[in-house]
């Protein structure tokens, strides 16, 4: 009798451990799918990373020989990049009000 019981008990568990299996397989494709296009910028991302290294031994020689320049450059960018919060901002506020 307590074999029996003890069989069907295993049966059930390898049955619901089957399901869970299953479940498991589903939310991962879904988790697969979901991520694809971070994934893809970030493998993007990596395969760049060489040249941003270049990028920013060059932009270091550069700022070595020219300081002022990049700090003329860089306040420019940052001149640029308020105007545009600024446009941006206007802009919201017109057209969703």
């Amino acid at each position: 009798m307590k074999d029996r019981e003890r069989e069907q008990r295993k049966t059930e568990l390898l049955s619901q451990i089957q399901q869970q299996r299953l479940n498991l397989s589903v939310a991962k494709r879904q988790w697969l799918e979901v991520t694809e296009p971070y994934d893809k910028g970030w493998n993007t991302l990596v395969s760049l990373r060489r040249y941003f290294v270049v990028a920013g031994g060059v932009l270091a020689i550069w700022n070595v020989r020219r300081p002022g320049k990049m700090m003329r450059l860089a306040r420019r960018g940052l001149s640029v990049w308020s105007t545009w919060r600024v446009v941006r901002t206007s802009l919201n506020k017109t057209l969703f009000k």
